[in-house]
């Protein structure tokens, strides 16, 4: 009776995991030299699957329910060991119980920068960390490419690994799209989602699925992120200097106020105000000003020549400043802003509506 126990005790009748852990995601079922009978309960839990293995070779993987294990639900490894028709006989195999769920808030970052080409900036060297997410999507793929045999396998045996993984495909993700450091900064989103797909091929030949990815910050070095500020800065005069020049006005009239003078010396601090807006003002409008075709063109040239040395002079001078030469008021006059010839009753310029004196 006590050889009876003891051989019962060395069958296996029902077989099962539950995962105590949130970072396990491979569980070998200790056998302790014990055997498998036929007609045992394997029981699979939701976010599980179960896979034998039977000298060093993947068998049979079961997926989630209870599952009884006869030749017949065994059909790789009853091929494997032979086994003929009907057989009852106990049997060895090893047990993995594989963890299917998502392994969510995985930590990354880059620990040497990358270097990245910029088309404003030349090579630069940008730093990024984040977080990732995935799971196991092929379990036989999974243990064939890096599980192995052993008795437990945690995120930590893989996560350095992978985070490797992560760091060059979000570095060949920046080279292939050539993206500036501008716009990489301002579409994290859209960069987040490109990214993901450039990697996601690298996670799914090991098994696994790439579920999630973030990139919380990409930060530049000190130098390139002044050079954004001011180019950003730019922009914005460019686009506001007529609600700049209005600014200044409201300020002088507040700081006039203010004065013990009151409002006596509001006219000429409103007119420095204004004067500096109009000469930043017309210095971006001629410094930026560009034809039809996008390129840049030289501001319009307001002057005359005198017809006897052929020096180049004011529209309104009345001497020549080579030879002295007086201009002649009967000679045809020309509009004062544009420089076109206009006649002599002519009250406002056909070329740009300047009103003519």
């Amino acid at each position: 009776m006590g050889l009876f126990n003891f051989l019962s005790s060395q069958l296996l009748k029902n077989i099962d995991w539950l995962d105590n852990t949130s970072e396990t995601m491979v569980y070998k079922y200790p056998m302790e030299g014990r055997n498998i009978m036929i007609g045992s309960k394997l029981t699979v839990r939701e976010s599980q699957v179960a896979i034998f293995m039977v000298k060093g070779k993947i068998a049979d993987v079961f997926t989630a329910g209870i599952h009884t294990l006869i030749v017949n639900n065994l059909p790789i490894l009853s091929s494997l060991l032979a086994w003929p028709r009907g057989f009852k006989a106990p049997f060895t195999a090893d047990v993995f119980f594989v963890n299917t769920k998502q392994f969510t808030n995985q930590k990354w970052g880059t620990t040497n920068p990358i270097v990245m080409r910029d088309k404003d900036f030349g090579s630069i060297r940008i730093k990024s960390f984040g977080t990732f997410a995935f799971k196991v999507n092929d379990a036989k793929t999974f243990l064939h490419e890096l599980f192995g045999t052993s008795s437990l396998y945690t995120t930590e045996n893989i996560v350095t690994y992978l985070k490797s993984m992560l760091v060059a495909g979000i570095s060949d993700t920046i080279a292939e799209s050539k993206i500036s450091a501008l716009d990489l900064a301002c579409n994290l989103l859209e960069f987040n989602k490109m990214a993901k797909e450039q990697i996601k091929e690298q996670f799914t030949s090991l098994g696994l699925d790439l579920t999630n990815l973030v990139i919380e910050n990409i930060s530049f070095p000190e130098q390139v992120e002044k050079a954004i500020d001011t180019q950003t800065s730019m922009g914005v005069m460019k686009n506001s200097m007529d609600t700049y020049i209005k600014f200044k006005s409201a300020e002088a009239i507040g700081d006039a106020a203010k004065n013990p003078g009151g409002m006596a010396g509001l006219g000429s601090q409103l007119g420095a105000g204004m004067a500096i807006g109009e000469i930043v003002k017309d210095s971006l409008k001629t410094s930026t000003k560009k034809d039809e075709n996008e390129k840049e063109v030289a501001p319009t040239d307001k002057s005359k020549f005198c017809p006897e040395c052929g020096a180049k002079n004011t529209l309104r001078a009345r001497f020549c400043v080579e030879c002295g030469h007086k201009f002649s008021p009967k000679e045809k006059p020309t509009c004062p802003n544009c420089g076109a010839e206009i006649s002599q009753n002519t009250k406002f310029c056909p070329e740009c509506g300047k009103k003519v004196k």
